[in-house]
Order: structure tokens, then C-alpha cells, then sequence
């Protein structure tokens, strides 16, 4: 769980540990909130790529992208240093990409007077009330964000998350545990550059953090 990119699924540590699937289902939700809790106070700084997407799975002829009623809405956000290179990330599952959500969302994970660089979704505005810049780089037919270097990485961790997601979890209740899953996905980035120290010192904060009891860990978004 802190060591493999696409992390371990409770069926698979089911097998490896030799007990039930509700106690490996279990070990794993109590381990990412760890995560979750250690990584509930990182805030990004300087130079910011930011965007808009949807976790979760297709529900035949639901909707599609921005307004389906089956997946849920994050924001994904990456910063860069100088040199273009990505140091920490941010994963926030949020209501809606409402002005009032992005606003509670820079406030909570963003340090004011950063560069926030975006596709121009008019909700991303609400960053300037968080006393951050926005850099609208706008998106559209002739003009596609997959293709436009100034987010390249918030794409690329984008879809490194989504492969995670897919390919190791399948499913899960989106709505529900969506915070736990990105919060493993993003304490593992964000603590990359020193793998060799990453383990012991997430025992260490696991043998801190206290019980948590299985009514706790099925409450899922309540508890932080």
C-alpha cells in the first residue's frame, strides 16, 4: 500500500494475509485513512495546474462527462517547480464545481498569492476569493488540454489515477470512500523522492492515529 503505485485491493490482500475478505477490507480502509488524515493539511504552493474530472464507474445511458449522475466530481491539482517538474498533488472529491465548492476547496488546500493555471471553467474563478491568481488558459474545439504543455501534468496524474483506480479496484462506492482511494493515491505521490523512509514512518503513524472501530471506518466521509 506505500510502496506500489497502483497500490493493493482488498481481494488481493485477502490472499496474501490468508484471512476473510471483510478483515482485509477492513485493514485496508483503517490504512488508507491514515493516509487520508495524514494528508488532510497539505496545502500547494507557487505555480498550480488545476482541473475538473468525474471518479467512478459507466452507468449505461446515464450521462456523460460534466453532469452524469453516476460518477463523483473532483479536482485534481498539481504544483510545479521552476523547472516545470511535479512535486505534490491534491485529489478533492467535491459536491459540484459550483463557485462556493472551488472557494471552500482553495481555501482548505491551496497557500494564497499561488498561480492557479486552469481551462477556464467559470467556477475556478472562485480561486481569486482564496487571494490566489488565475490563469485562464481556455480550452475548446480547435484547442484541447491534452494537448496544451501547460497541463501536461495535471493530465498525465489524471490518468495515472484513473488507471489505478480502474485496474486495481474496479469498483467501489464512489461516493461514499472516494476520499479514502485518492487520498492513498496522493499520499504515495507526494512522498515518492524517499520510498526507503515512506514505510516505517507510516507504521509509525498508523501505531499513532488511535482505534478505529468497523462502525467508524463504514461512516467513510464523516470521519476525518
Amino acid at each position: 500500500m506505500t510502496q506500489s503505485k497502483n497500490s493493493i485491493s482488498a481481494l488481493e490482500l485477502k490472499r496474501l494475509l490468508g484471512v476473510g475478505y471483510r478483515t482485509a477490507w477492513l485493514i485496508a480502509q483503517k490504512l488508507m485513512a491514515v493516509m487520508l488524515e495524514k494528508e488532510s493539511s497539505t496545502k500547494l504552493s507557487g505555480r498550480i495546474e488545476a482541473d475538473d474530472a468525474y471518479l467512478g464507474g459507466v452507468n449505461p445511458g446515464g450521462k456523460a462527462g460534466r453532469g452524469s449522475e453516476n460518477k463523483v466530481p473532483i479536482i485534481a491539482a498539481v504544483q510545479t517547480n521552476k523547472n516545470g517538474n511535479p512535486i505534490y498533488a491534491v485529489f478533492s472529491p467535491v459536491k459540484n464545481f459550483s463557485n462556493e465548492e472551488v472557494l471552500a476547496w482553495a481555501t482548505r488546500s491551496l497557500v494564497p498569492n499561488s498561480t492557479v493555471v486552469t481551462d477556464g471553467l467559470a467556477c475556478f474563478a472562485a480561486v481569486e476569493d482564496a487571494g490566489c491568481i488565475h490563469q485562464k488558459e481556455v480550452v475548446g474545439k480547435n484547442r484541447k488540454s491534452t494537448d496544451m504543455e501547460c497541463f501536461a501534468w495535471v493530465n498525465t496524474i489524471l490518468g495515472n489515477l484513473k488507471t489505478s483506480v480502474s485496474g486495481t479496484f474496479h469498483a467501489f462506492d464512489f461516493e461514499k470512500y472516494a476520499s479514502r482511494y485518492l487520498a492513498a493515491v496522493q499520499y504515495r505521490f507526494n512522498r515518492r523522492f524517499d520510498l526507503r523512509a515512506l514505510f516505517p514512518r507510516f507504521v509509525k503513524a498508523a501505531a499513532k492515529i488511535g482505534k478505529r472501530p468497523e462502525h467508524w471506518v463504514r461512516l467513510a466521509e464523516d470521519c476525518v
